[in-house]
């Protein structure tokens, strides 16, 4: 399939992260772009007023006349998007060219140097913080993230002479298999997505067949202490302090962000300053540092960028930081993660009381992980739970937020969105840390605009 060659582009659920810079790539290559989703978003009134139409209703009605010629539309969809879907069906029974996202991103990355960063945690901040490095260095590149860098205030990068292209290779649904990367990166390979793999063995294979498919005279880069059988290929390992072929030392904490020094093969970068905060983001600046450093990126270069580095959208995203109230946005939605992003933040503000929302995000997660769950957010102070957020499932019987409830040591309590606010109001918040990948996002603003009205007060 040479996709270049169709004019029309339709997106079954263009307001997703991955598909909302595969929009926003063929809309700047001039194509004409269109797209279903099923909530009006920050991120869709953003494509929207970049020029990209959208529809909230699924109706066949609701697809442009335009997109009638098949030979001239390409249909890309997200496996998140139920079969039942009426655009989805029609486009299927009517001799479309329909697609998965992931496909098209092997497609547009096929010819060029791809570097596919992997892993259950961590790979949007790497794969950001990547693409930043790179384009502060001579080599450049082209990105397609899966978060909206600060820096950029976008999910898509490009360059009109690089050869490199960032990928954020998604281990859900398999995506990453239509990848063929010449570096690859793993950050982990924690039990996750069992709905899809069943169990974490199945999730392991699929990683290992990603590794597989590096391109030949490639490299692979993982956090140490993961196992990954491999064909024979250049290999390196990365760590916070352990010893690794890279690594941080002389690790210090100064007015909430790091300094460090980094080892890697050849040597050592001392003093490296990074401006973004938390320690699980130092091991992420490591390991963005690592495939810079193999890819030719210079020392000046890189010591550059690291400080000038302002984060990813919902990722450890400061809303609120005065000396009486911080407020604190993450995507965190793995109790892996939730560990890492509550243990970070009480490195920040080791005395002050940490208050956490966190809202689930999906039935089968919460069923599957919900000790993990629980043991995480015991490191909170106190915690609001709200409802699980469905997203792509129904709801399972006897599956709420409540099994989670049930299992924690400190404060808590469940409440709706709709009395989240109200519940707030009467706190006394130090630092509090909202947590989820589902629509907590749209509390955020709501929270915000609260919080600096009390403080006035």
């Amino acid at each position: 399939m040479r996709i270049e060659e169709f004019k029309n582009i339709y997106f079954i659920g263009i307001g997703g992260i991955g598909m909302s810079a595969i929009a926003r790539y063929f809309y700047y290559n001039s194509k004409t772009v269109f797209g279903y989703d099923k909530t009006k978003t920050q991120l869709t009134d953003e494509l929207n007023a970049e020029g990209i139409g959208i529809t909230f209703n699924d109706d066949i009605d609701q697809i442009p006349k335009n997109f009638n010629s098949k030979e001239n539309t390409l249909v890309v969809y997200t496996p998140a998007i139920p079969k039942d879907n009426q655009q989805l069906r029609f486009f299927m029974n009517n001799g479309y060219y329909v697609v998965k996202r992931s496909r098209v991103l092997g497609l547009l990355s096929d010819g060029l140097n791809g570097i596919g960063i992997a892993g259950t945690h961590g790979k949007t901040t790497v794969s950001t913080l990547t693409a930043h490095i790179f384009k502060t260095s001579k080599l450049d590149c082209n990105a397609f993230l899966g978060g909206i860098s600060r820096n950029y205030q976008s999910n898509l990068l490009l360059s009109k002479h690089s050869p490199w292209v960032i990928l954020e290779a998604d281990e859900f649904d398999r995506s990453f298999l239509q990848l063929h990367p010449k570096l690859a990166l793993i950050t982990s390979m924690d039990a996750d997505h069992l709905d899809i793999y069943g169990e974490k063995s199945e999730l392991e294979k699929s990683f290992y067949t990603f590794v597989d498919q590096i391109k030949e005279g490639g490299i692979l880069v993982h956090k140490k202490g993961l196992h990954i059988p491999h064909k024979e290929l250049p290999t390196f390992t990365y760590a916070l302090t352990e010893k690794a072929d890279f690594y941080a030392c002389n690790l210090l904490l100064v007015d909430g962000f790091y300094q460090f020094d980094l080892v890697y093969p050849n040597g050592i970068m001392r003093g490296l300053k990074f401006s973004y905060p938390g320690k699980i983001n130092v091991e992420n600046a490591i390991a963005a540092s690592s495939i810079a450093i193999l890819s030719g990126v210079e020392e000046n270069e890189l010591r550059k960028a690291l400080a000038s580095f302002c984060g990813v959208r919902r990722r450890f995203d400061y809303q609120i930081r005065e000396d009486n109230l911080v407020f604190i946005d993450d995507y965190a939605h793995h109790p892996k993660e939730l560990q890492e992003s509550i243990s970070s933040v009480r490195s920040i503000y080791p005395t002050q009381k940490i208050t956490g929302i966190f809202q689930p995000h999906l039935f089968s997660r919460t069923r599957d992980f919900a000790n993990g769950f629980a043991e995480s957010l015991n490191l909170l102070d106190e915690v609001i739970l709200l409802d699980i957020y469905p997203a792509r499932e129904l709801p399972i019987p006897g599956i709420t937020s409540e099994i989670i409830f049930d299992k924690l040591k400190i404060p808590a309590q469940l409440c709706s969105k709709d009395q989240l606010l109200d519940i707030l109001k009467k706190k006394e918040i130090e630092v509090l840390l909202t947590l989820g990948a589902g629509d907590i996002d749209k509390m955020v603003h709501p929270i915000k605009n609260m919080l600096i009205e009390k403080i006035k007060c």
